[in-house]
């Protein structure tokens, strides 16, 4: 798992390099499948997720971890790196059965068992790590982690995977209409049209090419 700089990358490497993420999937089990560009070239498609310390930075930037949490992660990961190494194959597994998931319900397809069997296998630990604690006067869920779980932001990323996919709200999920972008974003636009994960990027794109096109047929027509 790398980025294509040329230089490789320890995967146990626990400390932040300062990589801001883009989270516009507005979910947080579709913005995890986000951490991944180019999937349609996979000569040069981006892994993002490169070390355990961008796992910890992206979980911390989608709101999964506070600053105090985070700092604790990336300690343990340095004493402990093959744990901080097992804890991100974990979140890579989770993310590409996310992926494969959600990525044919966009399609209108039915969801490859295997993912299937990734996930619901993955359940049992994230539904396990649930307590009910108070909370603001009556009570609410949180989750209880044991100290030497180094990938803590999984179970509610897995249990928000789950919940998608058994409400109404899957059938809003959608691919980015960039042909080479393939990220997933909840479509919460009020006549459901939406088409690109962020219109500053992509869709700037798509006009910039569609304004290309027109330019080029123009100059073809005066000649």
């Amino acid at each position: 798992m790398s980025e294509p700089t040329g230089h490789p990358r320890n995967p146990a490497h626990a400390s932040s390099d300062g990589h801001a993420f883009e989270i516009s999937g507005g979910h947080p089990a579709l913005d995890l499948a986000n951490t991944v560009s180019r999937r349609s070239d996979p000569g040069d498609n981006r892994e993002h997720l490169v070390d355990y310390g961008r796992l910890v930075t992206w979980s911390r930037q989608a709101g999964l971890l506070t600053a105090r949490e985070a700092d604790r992660l990336r300690e343990v990961g340095e004493e402990r790196p093959r744990a901080a190494v097992a804890a991100l194959r974990r979140a890579v597994a989770a993310r590409e059965a996310i992926f494969s998931i959600f990525s044919a319900i966009s399609r209108g397809d039915r969801p490859p068992s295997a993912a299937l069997d990734t996930l619901n296998g993955a359940l049992p630990s994230a539904f396990g790590a649930l307590r009910v604690a108070p909370d603001q006067g009556g009570f609410g869920w949180r989750f209880e982690h044991a100290p030497d779980d180094l990938a803590p932001m999984l179970a509610p990323i897995l249990r928000s995977a789950a919940e998608l996919l058994t409400s109404d709200d899957r059938d809003r999920v959608r691919e980015c209409g960039s042909d080479t972008c393939f990220w997933l974003f909840l479509d919460r636009s009020k006549n459901g049209t939406r088409r690109w994960c962020d219109m500053k990027v992509c869709g700037n794109r798509a006009k910039a090419r569609r304004h290309y096109q027109r330019e080029k047929k123009a100059r073809r027509g005066q000649r």
